[in-house]
């Protein structure tokens, strides 16, 4: 197999970022420090004021949402057929049951009018869910006033899965304010908008939530002496209040999110651009290409086209060294979630889309030179209309 040598997402480090994360090698904290709140109080001014929590995955970040609002057996938790598996595992690591939803042909996020349709049925037979987990797909915002009108009706929870997302509007609101959903996801992987190297974080608008969460991100321990039971106790005293887990971020994964978020808008606004040389450029070949649509600025995480003999184009591009990917298996089709009665055919329009989906690459680093080359690839395998 030849190496890929321009794929399709990565980080892209700058020396601000380099010495970022040099000073907290340099310093008393590697861990627990005064990176983690600095981090913190970027991303809440980034979404407006909601609080943030961060932690060391957003897999991490889905499944404290779904404790702090007490998910468990006899639970139900519905989310996208296109999505990475561990939209759907947050529930199951709690006990819950999952559905799904197909998503809108255009946006390829969960589409609310076949939510308001399932939600009607479930209704009827008394098997609503507590949790509702749309994802912005690829950086682009789903439909978050709709599926808030349906919330507001049928008394669910929302989590928004935004791990493509950080930095993306819906027309007034910035993803992770708040202002249609109890949490917020947020993702640092590498090949995110900003990367901590591995790292989540959840924002929420309820200060009860953020205590609840910082807690159950450490073992379920406090220290804060307001709220220990036995206040009799020296200064190393500590209390297990909840079975928690040891999902902290350290501070050198803190300094390298904070350091990137200073550039947040510079790296979507070059992501913007790299889009708009493949809708130029590409659009006159037998493919597909991704909408951005009115009134939604997307994060740009991913530039998926459509493409008829998904097999061969994707073989010949990986030949030529070019990282393409594919997002994603819906998640239904898995093992798992065949185990548990889901089929093919259940879900038609992510598994359609799923038939033809190819990432191309995609990242704030991508140079003009690299996007010259992964466009002349991709016309020299995909004939014209």
């Amino acid at each position: 197999m030849i190496p890929t040598s321009i794929p399709y997402g990565r980080q892209t480090i700058s020396p601000e970022d380099i010495e970022a994360v040099l000073a907290v090698l340099k310093s008393d904290f590697l861990t627990q420090g005064p990176a983690i709140p600095h981090f913190e109080q970027r991303l809440s001014s980034l979404c407006r004021g909601a609080d943030s929590v961060v932690v060391n995955s957003a897999t991490s970040g889905l499944h404290l949402a779904c404790m702090a609002l007490d998910i468990g057996p006899g639970d139900s938790v519905w989310t996208s057929p296109n999505t990475f598996v561990a939209s759907a595992n947050c529930a199951r690591y709690c006990g819950a049951s999952v559905g799904f939803v197909d998503i809108d042909p255009i946006s390829f996020n969960l589409c609310p009018n076949r939510l308001e349709s399932e939600l009607l049925k479930a209704s009827h037979s008394n098997s609503l869910p507590k949790v509702v987990i749309p994802v912005h797909f690829a950086g682009q915002p789903c439909d978050m006033g709709a599926i808030h009108d349906l919330q507001r009706r049928f008394e669910f929870h929302l989590i928004e899965d935004a791990s493509h997302a950080v930095g993306a509007t819906y027309g007034p609101t910035v993803v992770g304010d708040g202002t249609f959903s109890d949490f917020t996801i947020f993702s640092f992987h590498p090949v995110k908008i900003v990367t901590s190297g591995e790292g989540g974080a959840i924002m929420t608008r309820s200060a009860s939530y953020a205590r609840s969460l910082r807690m159950l991100r450490s073992h379920g321990i406090t220290r804060d002496p307001s709220e220990l039971i036995d206040q009799t106790q020296g200064m190393w005293y500590y209390e297990q209040h909840e079975l928690g887990y040891n999902y902290r971020m350290t501070d050198i994964q803190a300094a390298l999110g904070a350091s990137q978020l200073q550039r947040i808008e510079a790296m979507i606004e070059r992501r913007h651009q790299i889009a708009d040389r493949y809708d130029t450029e590409l659009s006159g070949l037998e493919l597909d290409l991704p909408l951005r649509l009115p009134g939604r600025r997307s994060a740009m995480h991913l530039y998926c086209i459509q493409v008829p003999d998904r097999r061969r184009v994707y073989d010949a591009l990986r030949e030529q060294g070019l990282g393409v990917n594919v997002h994603y298996i819906p998640v239904h089709l898995q093992p798992y979630y065949r185990k548990l009665g889901f089929r093919p055919g259940d879900f038609p329009v992510s598994e359609s889309f799923y038939r033809s989906a190819l990432s191309i690459p995609m990242y704030s680093g991508l140079c003009d030179e690299d996007q010259s080359k992964v466009i002349r690839a991709i016309q020299g395998v995909i004939p014209c209309r």
